[in-house]
């Protein structure tokens, strides 16, 4: 049987949880820059996930990822087959959850929860998007890396900016 601090703990935890989820939903859907065939640069849309996984570690911040992306999905879809769609969504957005391995260097724990999300939707695109890069006169590659790059490179920096910020005013364990 569980204690009841056990209890009152894994309640916070979920509480937090979708508090950060449903942030990052909104701060999604504020778009500074949209891109034709899904991917936008956001008002810091992957912030509080980060930062969430930064808190929280691994599992809570993958499982907030994993969340967030759904409601993204649910929100705007961008749907055209099912690989593509879990490439694009779950995993995508549950690859920020990485950066709970980098608690102490937290714009690394950034970098590579970004990185993990750029290669679901590099690989998304080379396999499920190839027919665009004729029109741009690219090959698949170097379209896929091109497009993707052009929204999480941007996304990445206002993260890794807000992050850095939050960790050297030590708000990243506020209420822990």
């Amino acid at each position: 049987m569980k204690k009841s601090s056990e209890i009152k703990f894994q309640t916070k935890v979920f509480a937090e949880a979708i508090v950060f989820i449903a942030l990052s939903a909104a701060l999604n859907s504020i778009k500074l820059y949209q891109l034709p065939y899904g991917g936008s640069v956001t008002l810091a849309g992957m912030v509080p996930v980060l930062w969430l996984s930064l808190r929280r570690g691994v599992v809570v911040g993958t499982y907030a990822g994993v969340v967030l992306g759904l409601v993204v999905m649910i929100i705007e879809p961008y749907l055209y087959q099912p690989a593509q769609v879990l490439l694009d969504y779950p995993l995508a957005f549950g690859a920020l959850g990485l950066a709970g391995f980098f608690k102490k260097r937290p714009v690394i724990g950034v970098g590579v929860g970004m990185l993990g999300r750029f290669i679901s939707h590099f690989i998304s695109g080379v396999f499920f998007f190839y027919m665009y890069a004729k029109d741009w006169g690219m090959d698949p590659v170097t379209y896929s890396v091109a497009y993707n790059g052009s929204y999480l490179l941007p996304e990445f920096i206002v993260s890794a900016v807000i992050i850095y910020i939050l960790s050297k005013k030590k708000l990243l364990d506020f209420y822990l």
